[in-house]
């Protein structure tokens, strides 16, 4: 039971995370259309966390909801992977984070469709028709700026370059995610890998970037508690409100 709870934890963080860092680019997309498509990712990824920490907190049985899950822990206590903490410093950045995330979290989704815990099916399910809008967009904008402007281009090889030591620690399986496999709960990793890198190959071709080797070293941690920083200033502004004013509600 407690290796299923760290691993809705670790779903659940993951989409917090990244629905926070998006939700702090409001206002500030490159064009208006892109602004708004920012914010709606934002929020189906706020969507998917409460069901993940809800689950999560139901299993726990200590009374912690999903808002005390989310505002209530320290950042070792939180199991996101690295790539989703690491910084948009450009649109370029921004992008290829969510590109990646997103062509992981679809493959997973796909796969968690077909859990034995039908409550992870079941919100797999209700996840995998807008984690697939969110490829699709990603994926498209990639190519876009990939295959622009020379300017584009570059930066995108940039971001790609230096993201890639997080994109492989969601398939650096550990003895939770094991136990997962071994349950019939989530899929292995080995597959999941394969697709996930297929997929990669297939879009970067395109966008006329470089893909750097699926062999090369990965960062790891963030599913056992090991962070970067950043996370500390990211939850430092998200939950800013609940540490200073406890069970304040709206």
């Amino acid at each position: 039971m407690d290796a299923k709870i760290d691993y809705l934890l670790r779903q659940g963080d993951n989409a917090l995370i990244l629905s926070q860092q998006l939700c702090q680019l409001c206002g500030k997309g490159p064009a208006l259309e892109e602004d708004m498509a920012l914010s709606n990712v934002a929020l189906d990824l706020l969507g998917q966390t409460r069901m993940w920490l809800t689950y999560a907190g139901e299993l726990e049985g200590k009374g912690r909801d999903e808002d005390r899950l989310a505002f209530h822990r320290d950042a070792i206590e939180y199991r996101n992977c690295q790539l989703v903490e690491q910084p948009g410093g450009s649109y370029a950045d921004v992008m290829m984070r969510q590109f990646l995330f997103d062509t992981w979290h679809y493959f997973l989704m796909d796969g968690l469709t077909r859990s034995s815990d039908p409550r992870i099916a079941e919100i797999a399910q209700k996840s995998i028709k807008e984690v697939t809008y969110h490829l699709r967009r990603s994926g498209d904008l990639v190519v876009r700026l990939g295959d622009g402007t020379d300017v584009s281009h570059a930066r995108m090889q940039t971001a790609l370059d230096e993201l890639w030591m997080y994109s492989g620690e969601m398939f650096l399986y550990d003895d939770i995610d094991n136990a997962m496999v071994e349950q019939g709960v989530a899929p292995a990793a080995e597959a999941l890998r394969k697709q996930f890198f297929d997929h990669l190959a297939d879009v970067l071709a395109e966008a006329t970037l470089v893909m750097p080797s699926p062999d090369a070293w990965m960062q790891r941690g963030g599913k056992q508690g090991r962070h970067t920083e950043r996370l500390g200033f990211i939850l430092a502004e998200m939950q800013f409100l609940q540490r200073a004013y406890p069970g304040a509600q709206w």
